[in-house]
């Protein structure tokens, strides 16, 4: 076959959508509230507590929403407490049914499936971060202000250990433990993190370990050489209890990882460097992500001097078990931390105590771990699920300065019911110290689905916010990886379809951007979501316009970015460009995307193949039905390999919403880049790089803005040099061109 073909020109397929100021003129408002004007002295604190798989009703401060009975009704005081100082939402969402994925949209304002994780948790000891390094998080917007930032708990968005030479390790097995961590909290804003690094069971082996009356929750694996269960207790970058000998963690002393010690642990070091930033007059933002209510219960035996272990109880009065221990654990030591801000005199505010001017928040990752009515109040099913009962969860909230509840335990708190997520506090934090968020048409990065609910916050109704997205689904028969949008009362031709409706869509829109809806409910009337209306012929122009809906905020790379985003997309198939006979195509090669005769712009794409940063000579580019290879001196095969990679750049700025990378015979590994954005791991349609986790497969999607002229980098190296490389062939690239 010749190496020198002429130039291919492609007339690429496209997709075209009801135009985006359509879609968002009659279901969203595109103007969020200014950033504020607040001089750094009256920026307020920010504490930040969310509870391990807690339902809403697993705590009495929902009581009278839940309808649970005093004789089963856990009491926690301190929930109650907070609800009554500020306002209490019933209406609130976290963004998955479980926790990695929930943390990841909370710390970065952007839905986690457009991460690599389409549904389940990262699993494994390590778990490659989900984080890139230079994403904003809720953190760096804090710290970028001069806020003092600190995470205590439960990290679970991955880490990256370093092996014995200071590399980045590849995974658990060439970590060695007696070194700093390569990727922790630290790297993503944090000047402070005392953490487990998943949930504390897996964490590390319990020092405590088993015995005749106590019992084993190392299952097998106590602390050794051979230590499989993880690092223990991590203080910023180093694993304290590391002994040098293989992976073994001592046992003994205050290094000692102690499951029945976590929560007094966590409560110390929370109270010990808040203490630290109010003598530095300095505004702080905790992170409190606890361990407990996730099973093993292990509830410690006090925090603070107040009793846990045996001390739950029901509104009547009776002993619970220790699951509700555990739950319990958590009210303690919320209350440990109101009592100190109501105590202790605020330095920057002379006159007021810190309680007036901090933003105290209480919530939960997802839905109750249990299949339990009285666990999730009066909604269908759990954690793990898209019913509501997986992601709908206690959000509490008090700031009398910012006239979010009076601070007043005596009176009565607000009630919310407009509908939050916790993918809208980046935006809403930002709004209150007034930070701009990133400019995505720049091509910053950063809080792409948050959205400032500050108004409701204050009790106002909040009126045509965006969608709300939830994923992860156990009851799928098949794929897990289940979404489901929410919208209110959208108005579609001029008709208002008046509801809480929620669809649900198969794996495939997350999977592959394409969408194929399966059930529908208005949550207005039917909130147990009972009766699939999804068939009811007088609904299906709101069923196939809430699936437009969903089509674009899935493609478009977010919500702030729907606004902003070319109308219609473009994909080339590079695995049509072998028919009708196979050829090669020279490196580098020049071709056209896009049709004459649409409003869609016809785009020059330059495509080359290099190895690290220099040409590869002689190297032309191999079609097949799989999709496109490199076919020259490094690789045995004409794939995509040894460090090849592939690099496009086009003439007009582009949304990339996504790549399809075909493993076929090879394997996913390597990372992709985006201009000078730094690198992500790369993941295949028919392959994934977390063994140990559910399918992760699916497009790279949302890759984000390319600006003209600039370069996206697939590149089969390892993303962090010590990981298996990549061995894959490029299949098709869909994105939204802009005019020039």
């Amino acid at each position: 076959m010749t190496k020198n073909s002429p130039a291919l020109f492609l007339v690429a397929t496209g997709c075209l959508l009801t135009p985006v100021s359509s879609l968002l003129a009659e279901n969203q408002s595109t103007d969020q509230p200014n950033v504020g004007s607040m001089p750094p002295s009256a920026r307020p604190n920010v504490i930040l507590m969310m509870a391990d798989d807690m339902g809403m009703g697993d705590t009495s401060a929902y009581q009278d929403f839940t309808g649970n009975p005093d004789n089963v009704q856990l009491d926690t005081p301190n929930m109650e407490r907070l609800a009554r100082m500020g306002a209490r939402f019933t209406d609130a969402h976290t963004p998955s049914s479980r926790c990695s994925p929930t943390r990841y949209g909370l710390l970065t304002g952007r839905y986690p499936w457009r991460n690599r994780l389409k549904n389940y948790v990262l699993f494994g000891v390590q778990g490659d971060p989900m984080i890139e390094t230079g994403r904003p998080t809720l953190a760096t917007l804090f710290r970028d202000q001069g806020y003092g930032t600190a995470m205590v708990g439960k990290w679970h968005v991955g880490l990256r250990y370093t092996r014995s030479d200071g590399s980045p390790a590849a995974g658990w097995q060439d970590a060695d433990l007696t070194k700093p961590l390569h990727t922790t909290p630290i790297d993503h804003g944090f000047d402070y993190a005392r953490f487990t690094s998943r949930s504390h069971a897996t964490s590390g082996p319990d020092a405590k370990g088993g015995g005749k009356k106590k019992k084993d929750h190392n299952k097998g694996n106590p602390s050794g050489p051979d230590n499989s269960r993880g690092p223990g207790h991590v203080h910023d970058r180093i694993a304290i209890a590391a002994s040098g000998n293989g992976k073994e963690l001592r046992t003994t002393g205050s290094d000692a990882y102690v499951l029945t010690k976590l929560g007094s642990r966590h409560s110390d070091h929370a109270l010990e460097w808040i203490n630290e930033q109010v003598g530095k007059e300095k505004p702080f933002f905790l992170y409190y992500p606890s361990n407990s209510n996730h099973g093993p219960y292990t509830p410690d035996d006090a925090i603070g001097g107040v009793p846990v272990s045996g001390a739950s109880r029901t509104k009547s009065g009776e002993p619970m078990d220790a699951r509700h221990d555990y739950i319990y654990e958590n009210d303690v030591a919320l209350g440990r931390l109101l009592d100190y801000l109501e105590e202790n005199d605020d330095p920057r505010n002379p006159g007021a105590k810190l309680i007036e001017n901090t933003i105290v928040i209480f919530t939960s990752d997802n839905g109750a771990e249990k299949n339990s009515d009285i666990a999730s109040g009066p909604f269908r099913s759990h954690k793990g699920s898209t019913y509501e009962g997986g992601h709908r969860v206690p959000f509490l909230l008090s700031w009398p300065a910012g006239k979010v509840g009076d601070g007043d335990a005596a009176t009565p708190g607000a009630d919310t019911a407009s509908p939050v997520g916790h993918t809208d506090l980046f935006a809403t934090f930002a709004e209150i110290i007034g930070s701009e968020l990133p400019d995505l048409r720049s091509g910053e990065k950063g809080a792409e689905d948050s959205y400032s609910v500050l108004t409701a916050w204050r009790g106002k109704n909040l009126k045509n916010r965006p969608p709300l997205f939830f994923h992860d689904h156990k009851e799928a028969e098949t794929d897990k990886a289940v979404s489901a949008l929410r919208l209110d009362d959208p108005k579609i031709g001029g008709t208002k379809y008046a509801g809480q409706w929620k669809i649900f869509f198969d794996a495939t829109l997350l999977r592959a951007g394409t969408a194929t809806p399966i059930e529908l409910y208005d949550l207005k009337s039917d909130q147990r979501e009972a009766d699939n209306r999804l068939a009811d012929p007088e609904l299906k122009p709101l069923v196939d316009h809430l699936t437009e809906l969903a089509l674009l905020h899935r493609n478009s790379g977010g919500h702030r970015t729907a606004a902003i985003a070319p109308a219609e997309s473009t994909t080339i198939h590079f695995n049509r460009m072998a028919a009708p006979q196979p050829r090669e195509l020279a490196s580098p090669q020049t071709f056209n995307a896009g049709t004459n005769g649409r409003s869609i712009p016809v785009v020059k794409v330059t495509m080359t193949a290099v190895h690290g940063d220099k040409p590869l000579e002689n190297a032309s580019f191999a079609p097949n039905a799989r999709g496109i290879g490199v076919a020259g001196d490094s690789g045995k095969f004409d794939q995509v390999e040894s460090g090849e990679a592939i690099l496009l750049s086009f003439d007009h700025d582009v949304i990339i919403e996504s790549a399809g990378i075909v493993a076929g015979n090879g394997k996913a590994g390597g990372f992709y880049q985006v201009g000078k954005h730094n690198p992500l791991a790369i993941y295949c349609v028919d392959a994934d790089i977390d063994p140990n986790s559910k399918d992760q497969s699916g497009i790279l999607s949302d890759i984000g803005l390319l600006k003209k002229g600039e370069v996206l980098r697939l590149d089969s190296t390892p993303h962090y040099g010590t990981e298996t490389p990549g061995q894959w062939r490029l299949q098709t690239l869909t994105f939204r061109p802009y005019s020039k």
